[in-house]
């Protein structure tokens, strides 16, 4: 058996039990204690079990991986502006890598139909994609976590290794003055290696992730190219965020120049 195999097959049964002692893990997966105690150590440093004494308990991608359909009703008309403004920098013939938020499903769906490659762990977007025959889909393997729906781990990882795009275009759970936060270490492991991928790396996000803290730390946000947001954001969230440099470009109501600055040529709704 593969280490990913067995260690896929490790997680589904600690998640299916809740909590499985090191002898029975042994048992079932048929290896050592030594070798099931290093395949609990490794998916609890992603943040899916805790080791406690004679074996682990499943913390869980409910716990830590919040449902598309928990994230797709808050903040969706600040969603879609974003996204209008995201799809818009993208041109035709770009090939673009979108991650599994709630937010980059959006962006999705003003890119459907157009002349563009799309490569996503995301199974919505993949879904939403693969019924238009203009928008190129490469959709990436893994193991899939059904609540969220993406697919994560080594398997996404190594299949990340040879893509390079225009753009790698990331949802995040939070935006400090640290950094930038996602709800889940094994979902931060990916999303480093889709940035690697990228010549841009934007993203994108509603004014209520600004001052948010999440589980697991991304990167810095100086790390980043750009941040996409919608114009609900206080000074104080703009000046966070100018202070850390990426390029921030506000999304706004089509016709609405709240801020009273000059918007990007190009792109309605947006200014920087």
């Amino acid at each position: 058996m593969l280490i990913e195999e067995r260690r896929k097959q490790l997680l589904d049964l600690v998640s299916r039990r809740g909590f499985i002692s090191l002898a029975d893990l042994a048992r079932e997966l048929r290896v050592s204690e030594a070798t099931a105690r290093r395949d609990l150590n490794y998916w609890r440093d992603y943040g899916v079990l805790k080791r406690i004494h004679g074996g682990a308990m499943y913390t869980g991608e409910n716990a830590t991986l919040p449902s598309l359909e928990e994230r797709a009703h808050s903040q969706t008309s600040e969603k879609i502006r974003v996204a209008r403004v995201a799809a818009s920098r993208i041109r035709n013939g770009d090939t673009v890598l979108l991650d599994g938020g709630t937010t980059t499903l959006e962006v999705a769906r003003f890119l459907a139909g157009r002349p563009v490659q799309v490569v996503t762990n995301s199974l919505p977007i993949a879904t939403l994609l693969s019924s238009t025959r203009e928008t190129q889909l490469v959709f990436l393997g893994g193991s899939l976590y059904p609540s969220a729906g993406v697919v994560l781990g080594p398997l996404t990882i190594r299949a990340l290794e040879n893509i390079h795009v225009h753009q790698t275009i990331l949802s995040v759970a939070g935006i400090t003055a640290k950094g930038l936060f996602n709800s889940n270490m094994l979902l931060v492991e990916t999303e480093r290696r889709m940035m690697r991928c990228a010549e841009e790396v934007v993203v994108v996000a509603d004014h209520t992730k600004i001052g948010r803290h999440g589980l697991a730390f991304l990167c810095k946000l100086s790390t980043i190219d750009t941040l996409i947001v919608d114009d609900g954001l206080t000074p104080e969230q703009r000046q966070l965020v100018e202070n850390a440099g990426p390029r921030l470009i506000i999304a706004s109501e089509p016709g609405n120049n709240t801020a009273g600055e000059p918007r990007d040529s190009g792109a309605d709704g947006v200014h920087t």
